[in-house]
């Protein structure tokens, strides 16, 4: 099952509920892929947060840890964290890697989900 996070509008993505989050939901979704190692990944972390509280309820936002979730990130090509991933209707609309703002992963979210 999907843990949702109230405070910071990200849930923990797995891949048992990956089909009915991920490929059924129709509500685009963006994915981090992510490790509690990663230094990169946990300067992200807050920025994500900011960012899911902008577009809540426009985009859900999800984190996969690739120590946990290997296969998810397998699937993905994930080969570096932190990986984004937006996706809608199952489909793949945008990937890009490494740490970025949150006002401008917002801007890039919403570009993306216009085209």
């Amino acid at each position: 099952m999907s843990e949702q996070t109230t405070t910071t509008h990200v849930f923990n993505l797995t891949a048992e509920a990956f089909q009915s989050e991920v490929i059924d939901n129709p509500t685009p979704i963006l994915i981090d892929f992510w490790a509690p190692w990663c230094g990169p990944c946990r300067i992200m972390k807050p920025l994500l947060a900011e960012a899911a509280a902008t577009m809540a309820g426009e985009v859900r936002v999800a984190q996969v840890n690739v120590d946990e979730e290997g296969a998810i990130a397998g699937a993905f090509g994930v080969q570096s964290i932190p990986t984004l991933v937006l996706m809608r209707g199952g489909k793949v609309l945008d990937a890009v890697a490494g740490v970025m703002p949150a006002n401008a992963l917002v801007a890039r979210v919403r570009q993306k989900l216009a085209g």
